[in-house]
């Protein structure tokens, strides 16, 4: 469906083409400043008046003449004003026509565009065996958003999530389990509170050495492919994934298992990396520490600044697991990439897509994007906490959402049943999340408020469902 203002401007340059037998007007239709002036308004007829030395006012009384003889039926009426605008008042009946069309046939409001492509978006991301927190609030919200707007274009979109399910954090969860629950028959029920399971195990791992020490043992056995013990950790991901599930869920995103994207998946590709990287001579030992030093990445003090690929240790980091993500993409024949996360993660990526083109991970015609995103901080101006400080869980975020709108609409209005009021309070509660981040400048932090939030005034969800 063409716009409006596409339409009214094809169509009034016609007639000024017409008026004028030439094939070169353009009526340059913008939008009126001022309701008295119409909906719209054509000031190309004097660009043309002044082009031929005529009389810009005749010439477009000219132009509304021959528009009146065409009779639009999007047009009211026309006026000419001053020395030659030609003020356009639209047809409420012909609007609404247009709208009952739109909603439809929604897809006509958004042509598909002429060169379709296969994009890859990276969003959402939450570490298992920890429950989602706000920080992963915005990025899931704006991945998804990204991901719809491509496929409603026509491009090919594959999800990915690229969780954090691998880790020496698994083998403190692990020896946790052992002690306080036996076997894996109690996990689900012991697992009910995530975060409160994963506390604890925090807590035991770094007051108690023997403790740390057993972790660090089961982590080798976890990571050595011990049957038990990857039972064990698979029940621990498949738990965390309901959580999240349950997030999504509330969220209306389209995430699945099937865009999973975790990172032991990448396990067997770290060594052919590292091995890649030095084929490369790229790799450089820095103090046992295995890195990579591009020229254009400096620190203040004008030295080299490393990405560091392998530990001293030998253990990896998100580097080297993300330089595996970007090589293995290479063969989805994607040409884009899109990372959705927080803008403090920048550098990173600046320096791991810098990496990924100089080892030839990607080629020229894969476009690596980190869309990056500010902070949802709190009124004092922090990062968003609660009120002992601890991280605000997202589950309960979306919780008291949708409870505070369920307040606001049984005030508002008191004679609806009780299962309206629900439905009504879901909708209004999480619609009104949503479109308090996505209405914000996506790379600048901003203040989560839920007065202004879920006020029925100003430019809140609230206002624009009601």
């Amino acid at each position: 469906m063409q716009s409006l203002k596409s339409y009214l401007n094809d169509l009034i340059s016609r007639a000024m083409a017409e008026v004028t037998q030439s094939d070169a007007c353009n009526a340059n239709v913008i939008t009126s400043s001022k309701p008295e002036f119409g909906d719209y308004q054509a000031n190309g007829v004097m660009a043309e008046a002044k082009r031929r030395k005529t009389n810009p006012r005749e010439l477009a009384n000219q132009v509304v003449a021959a528009l009146n003889s065409a009779d639009s039926p999007l047009i009211e009426k026309l006026e000419v004003a001053g020395p030659g605008f030609i003020n356009i008042f639209l047809s409420d009946t012909a609007l609404l026509e247009r709208a009952n069309l739109a909603l439809s046939e929604p897809q006509q409001l958004v042509p598909l565009t002429a060169s379709p492509q296969r994009v890859a978006v990276d969003y959402s991301s939450p570490n298992l065996a920890k429950e989602m927190h706000v920080g992963h609030l915005r990025g899931t919200i704006i991945g998804d958003a990204i991901v719809r707007v491509l496929e409603r274009l026509g491009h090919t979109v594959i999800r990915q999530n690229h969780v954090g399910d691998w880790g020496t954090q698994f083998g403190m969860l692990i020896t946790y389990m052992q002690e306080v629950v036996g076997d894996t028959k109690g996990l689900p029920n012991a697992l009910s509170d995530l975060e409160a399971f994963y506390r604890n195990a925090k807590d035991r791992f770094d007051s108690d050495p023997e403790f740390a020490e057993r972790s660090r043992h089961n982590v080798v056995r976890l990571q050595s492919g011990d049957p038990e013990y990857l039972k064990v950790w698979e029940q621990f991901i498949d738990e965390s994934l309901k959580h999240c599930e349950a997030v999504y869920d509330l969220l209306n995103v389209t995430l699945t298992r099937e865009d999973l994207d975790a990172e032991s998946r990448y396990n067997d590709d770290l060594k052919v990396i590292v091995e890649d990287l030095k084929a490369a001579d790229l790799l450089t030992d820095s103090d046992g520490a295995m890195c990579v030093f591009l020229p254009e990445f400096k620190g203040k003090d004008g030295e080299p600044l490393p990405l560091i690929i392998q530990k001293t240790d030998g253990g990896y980091l998100y580097s080297t697991t993300d330089l595996a993500a970007v090589r293995l993409r290479r063969s989805w024949d994607v040409q884009r990439s899109l990372y959705v996360v927080d803008a403090r993660q920048s550098l990173h990526f600046q320096q791991v897509f810098a990496v990924a083109k100089a080892a030839r991970f990607a080629g020229d015609e894969l476009s690596l994007e980190h869309v990056s995103y500010g902070t949802m901080m709190g009124k004092d101006g922090r990062p968003f906490k609660t009120r002992s400080g601890d991280t605000v869980k997202l589950a309960e975020l979306l919780e008291e959402a949708v409870s505070r709108a369920y307040q606001l609409v049984s005030e508002k209005n008191q004679d609806l049943d009780e299962a309206q009021k629900q439905t009504i309070a879901q909708r209004v509660g999480i619609g009104a999340v949503k479109y308090a981040d996505l209405s914000k400048n996506r790379t600048s932090d901003y203040i989560f408020d839920w007065s202004t939030m879920l006020s029925f005034e100003g430019n809140t969800a609230p206002y624009l469902l009601y």
